[in-house]
């Protein structure tokens, strides 16, 4: 394939933009090479500006879960920009959107819509600390909440050591209150709590972890933090903004039958259109400014476009009820395809996957945090980037990020998928 008008778009964009790209994942410091602009998408389908026709495993980072350019989506935020923009004012579709999202997640009344999911969880934990009157929370090292300064910290070098900061511009008087465990290790996170006892707050964790490559919870695990939680009064905190509307209708509570007290929203909420959100029972809900001392505020939260595009989203996915099984088939078809054709070119692998969601991991062990992710191959998975984009497939240009399916893929394109990996893996 030829990407020459991205190229020079590129060298256009680093001209005024920081590393020219808006988010940096999207550079392709990972993999190497030139990003891919796009001029549009259809279904499953992106087309770049170079007229190459790529199958997408990225989706917008979630969202696109019925496809892109959905025609409910798109029509509705078309009638309704007709009517205004935005406003910074009350609407009818805000309450509407508000009980139907309450309406399909168990354990809670409330919900707040902002503006993106870093917006969700950096208000979630201002929540907690507000609603708990405590100040440390707990993260998981390889989970990302987004770029707000309690979440942008790393491990320190014991269970008790406080975490520091790892981006400048973060004050060592915030990491402080930031905590670090590791994920699927409930013995870790229990010797967090007892160095700090009756200090923390609230655990903040994606229930499926999406930003180190697609890791599900191990056995149990989300209930022992359940529990944790309970018998030390904190405040169990579940970042769904990738998996949220995408695993199932109920979210990871409805999934994993653990209830958190504090969730927050993105990606799909939105319809693809810039949403997030946060919800949880009334009494928490309650200390929310201008019912409660806690404060929050944002302009444009609610904005008309946004709920358009949410309210269709979730209204389609309300109303089918096999959407999330066609979606956890086709993944689990590309799942056999790929293991087959990497185990018949003897490339060492572990392949997660959990409903719509899946990732490759270029290591023979098990991948179950971020230490162990670390350990994959990223030479290999270089290579097998770009192998794929040059067979028109494009996934996500990182090692250490989850595929995202939607619904709008064929098997046809997933047997063309599996096939492009079978030709990849035999070069790596």
């Amino acid at each position: 394939m030829i990407y020459k008008r991205s190229s020079a778009l590129f060298a256009q964009a680093e001209k005024v933009i920081p590393g020219g790209v808006n988010s940096p994942v999207r550079a392709f410091k990972g993999v190497g090479g030139t990003p891919i602009f796009v001029k549009e998408a259809k279904g499953a389908y992106l087309y770049d500006e170079d007229g190459n026709r790529l199958i997408d495993y990225i989706n917008s980072w979630g969202p696109m879960i019925l496809g892109h350019a959905y025609k409910p989506v798109v029509n509705a935020v078309i009638e309704k920009a007709k009517k205004g923009t935005s406003f910074g004012m009350p609407t009818e579709i805000e309450t509407e959107i508000a009980e139907l999202a309450v309406s399909m997640v168990p354990n809670i009344d409330k919900i707040r819509f902002v503006n993106s999911g870093t917006e969700a969880c950096m208000s979630a934990i201002r929540l907690a600390r507000g609603f708990s009157g405590k100040d440390k929370i707990i993260k998981f090292a390889g989970c990302y909440h987004g770029h707000s300064d309690s979440f942008l910290i790393e491990a320190g070098s014991g269970a008790s050591t406080f975490g520091t900061p790892n981006s400048p511009g973060v004050t060592k008087g915030t990491a402080k209150d930031t905590l670090l465990a590791r994920y699927n290790d409930i013995e870790n996170v229990t010797q967090v709590i007892e160095a700090n006892k009756n200090e923390i707050a609230c655990i903040i964790i994606e229930p499926v972890a999406g930003n180190m490559g697609c890791i599900p919870p191990k056995k149990g695990f989300l209930q022992a933090l359940r529990a944790l939680c309970d018998a030390n009064q904190i405040l169990l905190v579940f970042d769904e903004v990738m998996t949220g509307f995408r695993l199932a209708k109920g979210a990871c509570q409805e999934l994993f039958g653990v209830h958190a007290d504090i969730v927050c929203f993105g990606k799909v909420i939105g319809g693809g259109l810039p949403v997030g959100a946060f919800a949880a029972r009334s009494e928490i809900m309650n200390y929310l400014a201008p019912q409660g001392p806690v404060y929050q505020a944002g302009t444009l939260s609610g904005n008309p476009l946004a709920m358009a595009a949410g309210l269709a989203m979730l209204t389609a996915l309300d109303n089918d009820a096999d959407v999330f099984k066609r979606l956890e088939d086709k993944t689990a078809y590309l799942h056999k395809g790929m293991a087959k054709a990497l185990n018949e070119n003897n490339i060492e692998h572990t392949i997660n996957r959990i409903g719509s969601m899946i990732s490759v991991h270029f290591s023979k062990d098990e991948v179950v945090d971020f230490e162990t992710a670390a350990k994959g191959n990223n030479e290999i998975f270089k290579k097998f980037f770009h192998g794929m984009l040059k067979a028109g497939v494009y996934i996500a240009p990182s090692a250490f990020e989850t595929w995202f399916l939607t619904d709008a893929l064929s098997y046809q394109d997933l047997d063309f998928t599996i096939a492009a990996i079978a030709d990849v893996a035999k070069t790596l």
